[in-house]
């Protein structure tokens, strides 16, 4: 990953709460919504004529007929493109009000802990948001325009989203704290609900017992079994009695069957081993196949779903837009090496080491092994739904334009150290939630409502 590929977690969710706020969504309806976004012309349903009244105050400052009006019809239009459902209008209505109560209360509390959102972050997170729409920040600009918004009440509900954003990092942080013993304690219950953390490489000897074998013949088959059970408890070699004496398919590899989750054993050998340490040794067992003689192997704990990860391997190119090359310039230029790499006149990484724009350039666009997070959400989303051996079309991103060719991906194998640490980030996250909740319900029953005229839309 490249200096110019990544991007802080925090960003990123900065740009994301950014462009909820022009979807017309808050920070509590944000979980649920995608982050690509398209701007919606909220003015064309709202009556054509409309007489503005205040219909609450919030520690004396104004909430409006017009701000319900517009957040109402942006999140009606957000859910109609996705395809969401949405609660009774009237009931939306109160919602939404309720919404924008606990927004000034937020945002009055951030200006009263002196709280500032300057210029630089403010334009951050104008990029951030045009990128996502695949524009730059002038072609942002004159939509917002077009489609009948404020460009300035557009603007001020960026920055009161980021002081909101900033605030609320201030007092989670101090508010949440993830302790070894909570990590601990975690792991244990994932591990418990988890049926396939375990692994297990078992050694297995089968002496087959042909289908109708008399008695005499059974009794003679679990006697040599269990002569194989004797030689192996005095110390003989699993390998060589698996060649000797197994039917099995593994006797060929010395009777091991390989490490695999306890889920893709046979119940009847995962039952006789679970409690065996290594080098234990379970048999005869009896079922319809014969006679089964195991040893353990090898028994490790398994990588629990959640403190696991998909990594992937990618190359890319990028283009900057700048003075010399606009946006759709260098996204024509980007389809360009495309058709080239794909009818074979060009490779990947030739074009990378002289064109691309990126750190990764010298090593013909290899941006190596990477973990979900490390790039920006449009490039990692364009990244994520490539094939292995596909390449993308051009993509646009706050840092660009980008090629990217999807070569392989793998389940990682993390150490302990790192599944405590995404246990520690899962926590994080599960205890800033509740602590969010908590401190947004604080904050507005501290604030002065005064509820007005109902709205009317």
């Amino acid at each position: 990953m490249t200096e110019h590929s990544r991007f802080s977690t925090r960003v990123q969710r900065l740009g994301w709460v950014a462009l909820l706020c022009l979807a017309g969504v808050g920070p509590v309806q944000a979980q649920a919504l995608k982050p690509s976004v398209q701007l919606q012309r909220a003015a064309s349903a709202a009556p054509t004529r409309t007489v503005d009244y205040i219909v609450a105050l919030v520690n004396s400052e104004p909430v409006t007929n017009f701000d319900v009006r517009q957040r109402v019809l942006r999140v009606e239009q957000q859910a109609a493109a996705q395809g969401r459902s949405l609660p009774p209008r009237e009931e939306l209505v109160k919602v939404v009000l309720e919404q924008l109560v606990v927004e000034r209360a937020l945002v009055q509390q951030a200006g009263e802990q002196g709280i500032k959102v300057d210029e630089a972050s403010l334009a951050q997170a104008e990029q951030a948001i045009a990128a996502q729409n695949q524009m730059d920040v002038e072609q942002f600009r004159r939509r917002v325009v077009s489609e009948g918004l404020d460009p300035n009440k557009v603007r001020n509900d960026l920055r009161n989203q980021l002081l909101m954003e900033r605030m609320r990092d201030r007092e989670i942080n101090a508010r949440v704290q993830v302790s070894e013993a909570d990590i601990d304690a975690f792991i244990r219950e994932r591990r418990a609900a988890s049926t396939d953390s375990q692994e297990m490489n078992l050694g297995h000897v089968l002496i087959a017992v042909p289908e109708g074998a008399s008695e005499t013949q059974v009794r003679e088959l679990q006697a040599k079994a269990q002569d194989v059970t004797n030689r192996l408890r005095q110390g003989g070699n699993l390998a060589a009695l698996a060649r000797e004496f197994s039917q099995g398919t593994e006797a060929a590899r010395g009777g091991a069957m390989g490490m695999r989750p306890v889920s893709r054993l046979p119940e009847l050998f995962v039952n006789a081993t679970k409690d065996l340490p290594q080098g234990g040794i379970a048999g005869p067992l009896r079922s319809p196949a014969g006679f089964h003689v195991l040893q353990v192997i090898e028994k490790r704990q398994g990588q629990i779903p959640e403190l696991s990860v998909v990594q992937t391997h990618a190359h890319h190119i990028l283009l900057r837009p700048g003075a010399q090359m606009n946006q759709q310039q260098a996204v024509a230029r980007l389809a360009g090496f495309r058709q080239q790499i794909l009818g074979g006149q060009a490779s990947f990484e030739d074009l990378a080491r002289q064109h691309s724009q990126d750190g990764s350039a010298r090593q013909g666009g290899d941006l190596g092994w990477v973990s979900p997070g490390q790039f920006v959400p449009e490039f990692e989303q364009a990244m994520n739904a490539l094939q292995p051996g596909e390449m993308s079309p051009p993509v646009v991103s706050r840092f660009g334009v980008h090629l990217i060719r999807l070569d392989e991906r793998r389940q990682a194998v993390l150490s302990e150290r790192e599944q405590r640490d995404i246990a520690r980030d899962l926590l994080r996250e599960q205890k800033s939630d509740e602590a969010i909740q908590s401190w947004t319900d604080e904050v507005r029953n501290r604030a002065f409502v005064e509820y007005r005229d109902a709205p009317q839309l």
